[in-house]
């Protein structure tokens, strides 16, 4: 069911990197260099949400974190924190309230974090506690368009639509439309 209309609207997109913006995989060559594979769309998708969102990723991978800040940070220009999967939740409950996040991770402590957050989503290839504890599972794996995907459904469910979104990228006014924020989850 979904929470009460006194329920926070959505303010913050949390999203773990590998496994969500990566297949999950590490790839490693005879040097012991690691290297990973980001898929397309996600970050224009991203920068038109980033108009009625703010948006923070998360890696818990200490050996690939230059990667993905190389990539996240630098390349996309979004903040990104390493951040432990067993300490997320406590992560986000420092900076936000919980009930304002949405938060889209495929791992398998991610479950634990899907039921202190407002909104969860999680890849089509997660772990299965967490695609069972997600509001919303894409059909597309991490790595290959599901934060596109996500960011769409995102757009649909809490802002206008994503067409409306699309026309109205850059309109720092928007503000989020009837249609649901909370969780569709039983007790």
């Amino acid at each position: 069911m979904s929470e009460p209309a006194s329920s926070p609207a959505p303010a913050v997109l949390v999203l773990d990197v590998d496994g969500v913006m990566t297949d999950g995989k590490s790839h490693y060559t005879a040097d012991g260099k690691v290297t990973k594979v980001f898929g397309p769309d996600d970050h224009d998708a991203l920068c038109v949400l980033r108009d009625v969102l703010s948006i923070q990723f998360v890696s818990g991978d200490k050996r690939g974190f230059e990667i993905s800040r190389a990539r996240i940070g630098r390349d996309m220009g979004f903040p990104i924190e390493l951040v432990s999967s067993v300490d997320r939740l406590a992560w986000i409950s420092e900076r936000w309230d919980p009930a304002s996040v949405i938060y889209m991770g495929d791992g398998i402590f991610d479950a634990r974090v899907f039921e202190g957050v407002g909104y969860a989503i999680a890849p089509r290839d997660a772990d299965d506690d967490a695609s069972d504890a997600a509001d919303f599972v894409t059909a597309r794996r991490g790595g290959d368009r599901a934060v596109a995907e996500a960011c769409k459904h995102i757009m649909d469910r809490f802002f206008g639509g994503a067409a409306a979104m699309l026309a109205n990228a850059g309109n720092k006014n928007a503000a989020p439309v009837a249609g649901g924020w909370g969780h569709a989850r039983s007790a």
